[in-house]
């Protein structure tokens, strides 16, 4: 081999292992993990994303998607399915899914890329190792969406009576649940608020925890951080209407339809960006190197007309805290 080609092939060699695995295939192939059930803010996003770096899907890329529909347990099943498959990149969307994908996409040589969009801390859970410079195989977007239960009490505030009861309603197989319970216990102990917890993993123990909620006769209820919950929040909606209780959700989904408030990041937002950021991927730009994105914004959503239906008079400076209020 002449020196100046072996010095090219040294050059090029970060990029190598990404385009080796998507020419076997004739074009790149990402491995598309969720935790839960297809929806706009997450498979239509990502394909968004990707469009904008200049990929479509049945064009010049595929997808094998794979989604746990709840079911967390079978995510590593399904992260040992891409990997066998020899993706040429993991897009994993949850904190669950990252969890899975770190260990089995590095249990490969080369390891697989992995390009995340989450709610916790990436360095914190030893995905990369600092945001600026992520290092290793992994990179994405975070909407450090777990640390703002302490928030969301804060605003329903605005309007409890200080006896009031408040549940929070977390998903005990998300390793989210329980740092943002820890979270609202402190915050609620500290104002001397009381804090119930109820727990739900799928649609029945959702039923089950809103008909709880109505017995109690719970003052407010706060919706934890969940990748199965973002999928349920219609269906959330509509059950906190039937049980008459006020509640608070992560996502804008939540209050538009129907819910009460709703305070966090636009989850469709930094799933179109892990999209694109797994696009520079593909064209060779290697995770390590592109740093982890953060919100820029957060969003307090208010119904109006719930507000009315449940009799709940809101205060001025709330309204003016709001985004968006629908009416």
């Amino acid at each position: 081999m002449r020196r100046r080609e072996f010095i090219t092939l040294l050059g090029g060699g970060a990029a190598w292992p990404i385009m080796a695995r998507a020419q076997q295939h004739g074009m790149p192939r990402i491995g598309f993990l969720h935790p839960a059930s297809p929806a706009p803010f997450s498979d239509a996003a990502f394909l968004l994303g990707l469009r904008e770096a200049g990929f479509v899907e049945g064009q010049n890329v595929l997808l094998e998607y794979r989604w746990a529909r709840g079911a967390y347990e079978r995510l590593p099943v399904f992260a040992a399915e891409l990997v066998g498959l020899r993706v040429t990149l993991i897009a994993a969307l949850g904190t669950p899914a990252v969890r899975v994908v770190k260990t089995a996409s590095r249990n490969v040589t080369p390891p697989i890329p992995v390009v995340f969009a989450m709610g916790s801390d990436p360095v914190a859970e030893g995905f990369v190792e600092s945001l600026s410079r992520p290092g290793g195989n992994m990179t994405g977007t975070t909407s450090v969406a777990g640390t703002l239960a302490p928030k969301r009490l804060e605003l329903v505030r605005e309007f409890l009576r200080d006896d009031a009861s408040i549940a929070l309603l977390i998903n005990p197989n998300n390793p989210l649940s329980e740092p943002e319970r820890r979270d609202a216990e402190a915050a609620s102990s500290a104002i001397g608020q009381r804090l119930e917890v109820l727990t739900a993993s799928n649609q029945s123990e959702i039923d089950h925890a809103f008909t709880a909620i109505s017995q109690r006769k719970v003052s407010v209820l706060i919706i934890a951080v969940d990748t199965f919950f973002y999928t349920q929040m219609q269906r959330m909606a509509t059950l906190a209407a039937q049980a008459a209780v006020p509640a608070i959700g992560p996502l804008r989904e939540f209050a538009a339809e129907g819910g009460l408030l709703s305070y966090g990041t636009s989850i469709g937002d930094g799933v179109r960006l892990a999209g694109n950021m797994a696009g520079k991927v593909l064209k060779g730009t290697l995770p390590a190197d592109l740093p982890v994105q953060q919100p820029t914004k957060f969003e307090l959503v208010i119904n109006l007309r719930t507000a009315k239906t449940l009799g709940i008079e809101l205060s001025p400076k709330l309204l003016a805290l709001a985004d968006e209020v629908i009416e």
